[in-house]
Formats: C-alpha cells, structure tokens, sequence
C-alpha cells in the first residue's frame, strides 16, 4: 500500500510490554521511512523509548490519565495535530480504546477477541486474529493490513550517553575486573517473585565456578530490602547498585555478562538491549513472554506447578519450582556459549 503520512502506536504500559512491542516500530519505520512514528505511552515507560530511532514523536501521559478530563483534553489535542492516518492498539484495553478513538486515524488496527478485552475491540476498523505463541511476533502480526510482514524481528535500542558515563563511573568505583553478572529480585506480581536467598546462592555458585561477581539492582523501598538481603547472604560474591533510572538500566545491561531475573520489565530491556538473559518463569510461559530471541535461556518450573491463567498473579508456588541448580546450569550454557562466539 502507499505509505501513511503518519501512524500512531498505542502501547501505553508496562515497561516490558511497551518493549515487546518496539520491534513492531522498527519494522514500521523500515517499510515506511518517510513516514512519522508516534507512540502514545504512560509513566516511566516513555524513558524506554526516549531517542528510539524508529520513533519520531512521543505522546506522554501521566498514569491514570483517563481519570482526567484536562489529560483526554490534551491528548486529543496531541493527537489532532499529529493526524494520523493510522492508529494501531498493541494493548487490546479500555485505556488503549480511548486513546486509538482519540487520534480519529482512518484506519484503526487492533486485537480481536479473546486477545482484546474491556471491548477495546470497538474502536477498531481492522481487527487481527493472531497465530504467533510470543507476544513480540503477535504485535507484529498487526502489522498485516499495512502489508508488513517483518521477516526479522529486531530491537534497534537507542543508546543513553550521560546514563552510560554515569554506569561507567559507577563500574569503576565498583572494581569490576570483569563484566559482573546483574541479578534482578524484583518482578511487578508478587507470584513472580524468586527468594533471595536462591538469588544469593546463584552468586556464591557463579563466583566459585567461574571468579565472577554480581551486581545486584533495584527498584523501589521493596527491591531495596530484596537487594540488600541478597547481597548480605551472598558473602562478598555480589554488590548492590546504586539507584538507577530505567536509561540508566539500560547501560548497565550493555555492560553485564549474563542478567537474571524473573519475568519482569528490566528482563526485557535487557534483552531488548542484547545482553544474553537467563528468565525466571514461573506463573506465565516463557514461550509466550520469555526473553526474544535465541540468545536468551528461560528456567520454567515442572508443568504440574503452573496456576490456572486465572491465578496467574496470586499463586506463588510455580517459582518455587525453580531450583538454584537449575539456574547454575543456565548461567554455564550462557557462558559456554559466550566463549564460543
């Protein structure tokens, strides 16, 4: 088809699924050059995607924006003056409805049912039926109507100068004599969660077998008391990261060995960035939220310890089902095949 003036992605939270839906922009950018890339996102999120190569324009909204009628006021606003001809809702909620009714786009892409909810699916001219198992491939899938099909899927993360000075600093005072293996305990659902006493054992264990040390990072008053935990058990094998921001993660990612964490926001920015990822799943499959990409290993529990869909986010057992051991064994294959390349 002729290439739009402009399009409008409507992905507005959470970090990691905001970046599963970044290759979708490349593959945009790429079919169409000329034309303008907006991207409609809440919270910090929008700092994943600051500098983006594929994304020439951000729409900014404070959480909970739809609770405000001066917030749906300025977006429709934004939006009016960006014209869009093509809206695409990569979220499939009522929060994402709004927005992609807001930009009055043409042509309105989104998610058919079950994938959307909340009747997002009114909004839309083109409903998609995807087939993919990974979310990543699914958001592409959306990308159909426009005749884009991306034969590749790829990230294309922008670079952070002033975080990646700071992170060096950083890395330097730290002594690291090697690219330290990153350990991340928090997750945004409490059943996602690892125990930090496994997440010290893996330092002692990547120390001992291969003289590496952990840099253990953090978000939030929580995060904090995990890291600390970690790093007291952890005896000397690991050390705590200053407070960092989601640009500040990022560098540190560029700079890590191996990063480990359960199914959370800065796993995907790591594995977005390219640093080679061991996740941690445990209530949802790695098959469709993992880490993308072959680089990556997901340690999974036993089958018969995965909650019903519906007690995704309250049942805790699954990650229990993950043993040190089992992760160790990750951390070898990743390196085995790091010395290879």
């Amino acid at each position: 088809m002729d290439a739009p003036r402009s399009i409008v992605i409507v992905k507005l939270s959470a970090i990691g699924d905001v970046l599963h839906a970044v290759p979708a922009a490349v593959a945009l950018k790429r079919a169409f050059p000329e034309t303008r890339i907006g991207w409609a996102v809440e919270g910090r999120a929008a700092d994943v995607l600051a500098g983006h190569p594929a994304i020439d324009h951000l729409f900014r909204l404070p959480r909970g924006w739809l609770k405000s009628p001066r917030a749906i006021w300025s977006l429709r606003r934004q939006l009016r003056d960006f014209r869009a001809d093509v809206a695409i809702d990569m979220q499939g909620l009522l929060k994402s409805m709004a927005a992609t009714a807001l930009s009055s786009a043409a042509m309105r892409i989104g998610y058919a049912r079950p994938e959307a909810r909340e009747q997002s699916w009114l909004a839309s001219t083109h409903l998609i039926r995807t087939t993919a198992a990974h979310v990543v491939e699914r958001h592409c899938e959306l990308l159909a109507p426009l005749g884009v099909r991306p034969r590749t899927i790829e990230f294309d993360m922008p670079r952070w100068p002033v975080s990646r000075s700071r992170v060096g600093e950083w890395f330097a005072a730290m002594r690291f004599d090697a690219a330290p293996v990153v350990l991340n305990p928090g997750a945004g659902w409490r059943s996602k969660l690892w125990p930090v006493d496994r997440f010290a054992a893996v330092a002692r264990g990547v120390a001992a077998r291969h003289g590496l040390r952990s840099l253990v990072v953090w978000g939030g008053a929580e995060e904090r008391i995990a890291a600390e935990r970690i790093v007291a058990a952890a005896d000397g094998t690991a050390v705590m990261a200053p407070p960092t921001t989601l640009q500040d993660l990022g560098e540190v990612c560029r700079l890590a060995r191996i990063f480990i964490s359960s199914d959370t926001g800065p796993l995907h920015l790591a594995a977005a960035i390219g640093t080679p990822c061991v996740g941690l799943f445990g209530p949802v499959p790695a098959e469709r939220n993992g880490p993308y990409g072959p680089q990556h290993v997901s340690v999974e529990p036993p089958a018969s310890l995965r909650p019903a869909w519906e007690d995704r986010k309250t049942d805790s057992r699954s990650m229990l089902g993950i043993e040190v051991a089992d992760v160790l064994a990750a951390i070898e294959r990743q390196l085995a095949r790091a010395a290879a390349a």
